[in-house]
């Protein structure tokens, strides 16, 4: 079966961590750039983090660089975003996709999202 699957959200406090995982099945995700993308209630989608199918290019939006960190497990099929230092304005869903390379704005597969609450 070809899915992506986030998963890996929670409640955290301001300042702590998260690990979000975006796991894929039934397709090689090494064939893709990886984008995650976060959406709050009320809000556009916004693209976060993307890393190219090689990982020689890799993305941040300016209001997470220095803080998250988006890496590959290519044995383990998966893409991960680490967040540090996480701030109330971080909560949200959050949402992988592939695309042939970073923003190139069509997606072959997507997730159903993971939420992230960071709150005190």
């Amino acid at each position: 079966q070809v899915q992506l699957v986030e998963s890996g959200g929670g409640l955290v406090q301001p300042g702590g961590s998260l690990r979000l995982s975006c796991a894929a099945s039934g397709f090689p995700l090494d064939y893709y750039a990886v984008h995650w993308f976060r959406q709050a209630p009320g809000k556009e989608r916004e693209g976060v983090s993307c890393i190219s199918s090689d990982n020689s290019k890799i993305y941040y939006v300016d209001s997470v660089k220095g803080r998250f960190t988006i890496s590959r497990d290519n044995a383990k099929n998966t893409v991960y975003l680490q967040m540090n230092g996480l701030k109330t304005e971080d909560s949200a869903a959050y949402y992988c996709a592939t695309e042939p390379w970073c923003y190139y704005g069509e997606y072959d597969h997507e997730g159903q999202g993971t939420q992230v609450t960071v709150s005190s």
